[in-house]
């Protein structure tokens, strides 16, 4: 059976991102899936001073550990401002010092969403474009727009939208 993780690159209690990536996690078939929080990987702001004096806290290896030990990953960024969510941008950083080839060559599905109607889609473009030089296999991107016209009751409720993330899906399932 596959091992699968999934998580929203957000540390929002309600994340929305949080939300897609456990709906799209249900719909592969027969694995174990893994749902990770960023508020369970707390870290200190990532400097270099902070780095050579204390070193790579052990939160950023913990997560690293789920990554290794993972068949395939499933994220769904927030967009903030433009770009990832200081949460996760601070989580990546300090992987990145600990492992610069952080995604260990996993196949990824790679979404977003937000209450807008763009849909996260400049974050998905950022992470598109730099996740792969940390050995990211982007199998797919999915982008939700307008979460709460589109997303209700754990499910995507537009068809349109929905058969969309069906096939990214099938293509990171097949990947896997």
């Amino acid at each position: 059976m596959k091992h699968i993780i999934a998580f929203g690159g957000s540390n929002s209690k309600n994340s929305i991102n949080k939300q897609l990536a456990i709906y799209a996690a249900s719909l592969i078939d027969d694995a174990k899936v893994t749902i990770l929080d960023l508020n369970d990987f707390e870290l200190p702001i990532y400097g270099i001073d902070f780095e050579i004096e204390h070193g790579i806290p052990d939160t950023a290896f913990q997560f690293i550990d789920h990554i290794k030990s993972s068949d395939g990953i499933i994220i769904s960024l927030a967009e903030h401002n433009g770009a990832y969510s200081t949460a996760f941008k601070n989580l990546f950083d300090w992987m990145s010092r600990a492992e610069q080839k952080t995604f260990f060559k996993k196949p990824m599905l790679l979404m977003a969403t937000s209450p807008g109607a763009r849909g996260g889609q400049s974050v998905l473009g950022m992470a598109n474009d730099r996740f792969p030089r940390h050995d990211a296999e982007i199998t797919g991107m999915f982008s939700l727009p307008s979460f709460g016209t589109n997303f209700q009751d754990g499910k995507i409720i537009n068809e349109d939208l929905n058969n969309q993330l069906l096939n990214q899906v099938k293509q990171f399932q097949d990947k896997l």
